[in-house]
């Protein structure tokens, strides 16, 4: 790539350090996606008549994005016209520079209405004079706390003018394919363009991380959780925290704060959409939900045959008691297509169709019962990746285009709001 001039100015001549801190700042964090100069990431730059210093400041030591940050720099650097040579130091924040990342991204940032919400206070009980790794993020519902928000942070997705849909996946009954389907929109929706976060609230049957082939967990920046981002999404799983075989045994209070941690104590940033992957049925995460996030649309997984439609009718009724708009019916497993390209209704045929006209709304998909979505969810490729001109992947796709053309179900403005 042929160096360009910022200024028009010639190439002989050294660009100044406010040019080389603009280009440099403007980089984007893939995990935080913000700029690293926003970010307070760019500690320092130094230009000499051929060569450019940079030195980066990572939240932790073995930040993930670390590796993909430097590039980046290093090809926007390569790009300024009499830049020469070009080193990037990699360092670790200290404990005053991660402080202020904290409050940064702990502070509530959606809508018009953001610039109204207090910042939390920067937490420097840890201070110390130099910089360290942090621990492993702590496990969720450690202890109990108030309900929507916990020491007086804020609910980000609560935030009058938040952009964000909340769309909340369920089932009556497990074995629909419930996780998949949700796994598979999310991965159409981002590969739209869309910010999309995954939230697995299925606290005693988590399946995200596997499906998505995510291992590492989130990072921490003090006691804030960054969720990993795998195939473009943003995802958050008890699976984290948990070994994969070990069950998890837990009454309600600790299911709510588990629950509640995951929203208030994690960086989701701002998404286009946040899908919740629910338990089936219709207990305490339903109504944990209806009180932590008002906003969540419900759209209904089913498969074809009659019970299974019956069942899944009851959480659509459950969402309706805690005033939770039903969107829309997915029906999962609706044919298998055999090598002579008959299709064969293995489970029947009508569910779908029956449950969404007895709910008075949409059947938004059918979605084919294909074996490359079993590897998918078991390899960790989703099959709108390891697939995408397959069957499955277009349905999925054809479900994400009704999602973006449904709209959310209330709009939300700060101006309407009664103080």
């Amino acid at each position: 790539m042929a160096p360009v001039s910022l200024t028009g100015k010639d190439d002989s001549v050294a660009p100044s350090e406010a040019e080389v801190r603009a280009a440099v700042a403007a980089v984007c964090d893939p995990d935080l996606r913000r700029g690293i100069g926003d970010l307070g990431m760019v500690r320092s730059v130094r230009v000499q008549r051929r060569s450019i210093t940079v030195v980066l400041a990572m939240p932790v030591a073995r930040w993930p994005a670390a590796a993909t940050v430097t590039g980046a720099v290093r090809h926007v650097l390569a790009s300024v016209a009499g830049a020469g040579h070009v080193d990037v130091d990699v360092v670790v924040m200290t404990d005053d520079e991660r402080a202020t990342l904290h409050g940064r991204l702990a502070a509530p940032s959606a809508g018009p209405g953001a610039a109204d919400a207090p910042a939390p206070a920067a937490d420097h009980a840890h201070d110390h004079d130099h910089a360290h790794d942090h621990g492993p993020p702590r496990a969720p519902g450690a202890a109990p706390g108030p309900l929507g928000h916990e020491e007086g942070r804020p609910n980000s997705f609560m935030v009058p003018g938040t952009r964000t849909r909340v769309i909340g996946i369920s089932s009556g009954k497990g074995g629909v394919g419930k996780s998949s389907v949700t796994v598979n929109l999310a991965v159409a929706l981002a590969a739209r363009g869309h910010d999309v976060g995954l939230l697995d609230a299925d606290v005693y049957g988590f399946s995200v991380p596997k499906m998505l082939g995510e291992t590492q967990g989130p990072e921490a920046i003090d006691e804030l959780l960054v969720p990993p981002v795998v195939h473009g999404v943003r995802c958050l799983s008890m699976g984290f925290f948990v070994p994969d075989e070990q069950p998890v045994i837990w009454r309600g209070p600790m299911l709510h704060k588990a629950l509640e941690q995951f929203l208030v104590d994690a960086y989701w940033g701002e998404p286009d959409y946040l899908l919740i992957d629910m338990p089936p049925g219709t207990g305490d995460v339903a109504l944990s939900l209806g009180q932590y996030l008002p906003r969540t649309e419900v759209l209904v997984v089913t498969t074809p045959q009659p019970a299974a439609q019956r069942v899944a009718q009851r959480s659509a009724y459950a969402a309706k008691q805690l005033s939770l708009p039903v969107r829309g019916v997915i029906e999962n497993m609706s044919w298998f297509t055999g090598d002579d390209g008959v299709r064969y209704e293995l489970f029947g045929a009508g569910g779908g169709d029956a449950l969404a006209a007895a709910l008075d709304v949409a059947l938004l998909g059918r979605i084919p019962l294909v074996p490359a979505v079993r590897r998918g969810a078991d390899d960790g490729v989703p099959v709108r990746i390891s697939d995408p001109d397959g069957e499955a992947a277009l349905a999925f796709e054809a479900l994400a285009d009704r999602m973006e053309a449904l709209g959310p179900a209330r709009i939300y403005r700060r101006e309407l709001t009664l103080r």
